[in-house]
């Protein structure tokens, strides 16, 4: 068995169970961890001090077969080295005065870029011919970063970190890090946040704006490494005699205290399983991702080992052993089903039946998202997006033009029963759509695009397709909710709330929840929005935030209990009212009087509120004019009445959508029904004055009528008239009131006539 004898510098996975490591010995090792076998790839000269190495990218979106078949090595004596796997060096590069001391491949495997002692920062082709110095400085370059499109590189500058673009003339973004020397960088792809590591004795986590997100207590030895792992939600951290594995957003979940000496080097396997680290002391150690947790109501399952489950249930301490045949990669608990993906295969449990679960092959190893909704699943690899039923049949797969779903994750991609929704990357404004059943873009193929950068998207997973709505949050931290179905018209885009960090839907009725500011707030009836704007804040819940302290994320919303995970990983469970949710039931199956009953019973105005709302929304307005008077909108209740007493069904509809401040539609109604009076007067009782002279010269109906109203406004603020349109029909026109009014009486009367007729009396 080939080991090394000298400090391990750097390791690479080639697969998941192989792995190359470089050491001061010269010696290049290939481990095999199926068969515990290494063996030695190449002798270097003895010249030849390995300083760092990269794995040329395999090529995005290929079968799982094509592994990695050469790398860059970097040396002490100012040369990188292109290998190939089997260990010939294909070129070596003059590249730096003094040792090179990282080289590092773009994503796309069209650029390396190297950093040295000299303090340059060099890119070179995938030959290894030089494109350009992108900076130079006096003090030594000791780690070096890609950011996520391939457009920027991040550097370390003693105690500083530098962002900078490979545009010529863009702005480079620095600032100050560490008390100490930085050693180590890495930048996500997928969650675009940067970690960083120093001789300070810290590890920081960074977003790519250079703000601080969490830095943690100083350790007893100078930090060396620090990586992410491939999807972005862990990250590993070496130090002397220590390796810890932390969450994303820093806190701690595991320490080991391995007897290494000073970790220089980690790397994460393709998979996300497990991580391997370069020891000071000749060795390499590996360690495997265990005892993750995933919690549904009343069940627990943890991943005790890397092929074996546990499944608790609560309720009566049942436990079922779950055995695999590969390693687990992913898993997720939602919906009354556990979906798991190994290495080969993905399994389907039920939450009533451990025992026999549905098993499929997986067309590529690595999954590295899987997502749920009531009826289906959603599974992202390298290559592409899979929809699955929980029978295990294969739905659609979308697609769009430059997808890369390498970088797609929870907060950029949601999915409902019928609607599957992906925030784009190379335009991070624009929200493609798609139909879940056939994988096509959704309604006319538009999709969705907003003026700023969104951050995170979910969509609702009640109620019916044509009005289900996406909600999301934007650069700004804006919450916006918009609809997701686009025929033609644009569909509004509205502002729901400022300062939203995390939002989610809750899994069985259309309620919102997010945290804002320091203030937890519940939408117990987003579309509100869209029937009455002026009650929204009615139909909130609202409670202090400050004891989640920093940084708080919404896990999930289930039932009627959130859970919140607080910045130092701790999770807190807040209980919300039932009775919004039993009220969405009543309302969904058109339960309007069990519907009031419920609101008398529980005597709150958001309840009241919700329900006036839901009812303008399903045209109701016996029960909208109930809950109105219980909220004390008394304008509301005598608008609601005059719309009763309206001769038409045309009429009445037109008005309802008045009051929901669908002005366009109103007229729409009312234009179809040959109702253009009252589509002109509507324009009028709003002081549209152009619309309402349009119309009337457009049917040439009723331009005297338009003329002396607004004669008759003008008149009343003592105002002349200025508007030109108005100036020239107004010309020799002598206006009559009494004749006016005998024209309205006609309009009204021949409506009634025309209601009448298409709704003959009942005997």
């Amino acid at each position: 068995m080939v080991t090394h004898q000298e400090l391990v510098s750097c390791v690479g996975w080639t697969t998941a169970e192989e792995l190359y490591s470089c050491s001061d010995d010269h010696q290049i090792v290939k481990w095999n961890l199926l068969t515990s076998e290494t063996t030695q790839i190449v002798k270097l000269p003895d010249d030849i001090y390995p300083i760092d190495f990269h794995w040329f990218p395999k090529s995005l979106g290929v079968k799982k077969q094509t592994q990695a078949e050469s790398f860059v090595l970097t040396s002490s004596d100012g040369k990188f080295h292109l290998i190939s796997k089997l260990g010939r060096v294909e070129k070596s590069v003059e590249a730096h005065c003094g040792a090179v001391l990282a080289g590092r491949w773009n994503y796309e495997g069209t650029a390396l870029v190297t950093v040295g002692e000299d303090g340059q920062i060099k890119i070179w082709s995938k030959t290894g011919m030089l494109r350009s110095t992108l900076a130079q400085q006096g003090t030594p370059v000791y780690s070096v970063a890609w950011g996520p499109d391939s457009e920027k590189v991040l550097y370390t500058a003693g105690k500083q970190l530098i962002i900078k673009p490979l545009q010529p003339n863009a702005k480079v973004l620095q600032w100050k890090a560490h008390d100490g020397i930085i050693l180590k960088v890495d930048w996500n792809s997928v969650n675009d946040l940067i970690l960083s590591a120093g001789e300070d004795c810290k590890y920081k986590v960074w977003d790519s704006y250079g703000r601080p997100l969490y830095n943690s207590q100083p350790h007893e030895h100078p930090i060396t490494s620090v990586a992410w792992a491939p999807d972005g939600e862990l990250f590993a951290v070496g130090s002397f005699h220590t390796l810890r594995l932390c969450d994303k957003t820093g806190w701690s979940y595991a320490l080991e205290k391995p007897n290494t000496g000073s970790i220089f080097n980690i790397a994460w396997s393709i998979d996300g399983t497990q991580i391997a680290g370069a020891c000071g002391n000749g060795h390499v150690v590996f360690a495997h991702v265990v005892e993750q947790h995933w919690e549904w109501k009343n069940f627990q399952v943890t991943l005790t080992k890397r092929r074996a489950m546990q499944v608790r249930n609560v309720l009566n301490d049942a436990v079922d052993l779950l055995e695999f045949r590969d390693r687990v990669i992913k898993a997720s608990l939602n919906y009354a089903h556990l979906v798991v993906s190994t290495s080969l295969q993905c399994y389907v449990f039920s939450t009533k039946n451990w025992n026999t679960p549905i098993i499929f092959d997986l067309k590529e190893g690595t999954v590295s998202l899987i997502l749920q909704a009531e009826r289906h699943f959603l599974l992202v690899d390298g290559s592409s997006i899979y929809l699955y039923s929980y029978e295990g049949r294969f739905i659609s797969s979308p697609k769009f033009p430059g997808m890369r779903t390498d970088i797609l994750n929870a907060q950029t991609v949601s999915l409902s029963n019928d609607t599957i929704a992906i925030r784009d990357k190379a335009d991070e404004k624009i929200i493609f759509l798609f139909e879940a059943s056939t994988g096509k873009p959704l309604g006319d193929g538009k999709f969705l695009s907003h003026k700023n950068e969104i951050l995170e998207i979910a969509l609702d997973q009640k109620g019916l397709t044509n009005d289900r709505k996406i909600a999301f949050i934007d650069k700004n931290r804006d919450l916006c909710i918009t609809s997701v179905k686009r025929f033609g018209k644009e569909e509004q885009i509205i502002k729901l709330g400022t300062m939203v960090h995390t939002l989610a839907w809750n899994d069985t009725c259309n309620i919102l929840c997010g945290l804002q500011d320091t203030r937890f707030i519940v939408w117990y009836y987003p579309n509100t929005v869209y029937v009455d704007r002026d009650i929204l804040p009615k139909t909130l819940y609202e409670r202090d935030a400050s004891e989640f302290s920093k940084n708080p994320h919404i896990v999930s919303f289930v039932g009627n209990q959130v859970t919140i995970r607080r910045a130092d990983g701790s999770l807190v469970h807040i209980s919300i009212s039932p009775y919004p949710a039993i009220l969405h039931e009543y309302v969904s199956s058109s339960k309007w009087e069990d519907a009031v009953r419920l609101c008398r019973f529980v005597k709150e105005q958001t309840m009241w509120a919700c329900l006036a709302a839901m009812a303008v929304a399903n045209r109701d307005m016996t029960t909208a004019e109930i809950a109105y008077a219980a909220i004390g909108e008394i304008d509301k209740v005598q608008y609601i009445n005059s719309i009763k007493n309206l001769p038409s069904k045309e009429s009445k509809m037109a008005h309802i959508l008045l009051f929901s401040g669908n002005i366009q539609e109103a007229e729409i109604v009312l234009l179809q029904a040959g109702l253009v009076y009252q589509a002109i007067q509507i324009n009028i009782n709003l002081y549209n004055w152009e619309r309402a002279l349009e119309l009337a010269v457009k049917y040439k109906t009723h331009v005297d009528t338009v003329l002396a109203y607004r004669q008759k406004f003008l008149e009343t603020f003592g105002k002349q008239e200025t508007n030109k349109r108005y100036l020239h029909y107004a010309e020799g026109l002598q206006i009559d009131w009494e004749k006016i009014k005998a024209k309205i009486e006609m309009e009204i009367t021949k409506e009634r006539e025309q209601s009448s007729s298409s709704n003959p009396a009942r005997v």
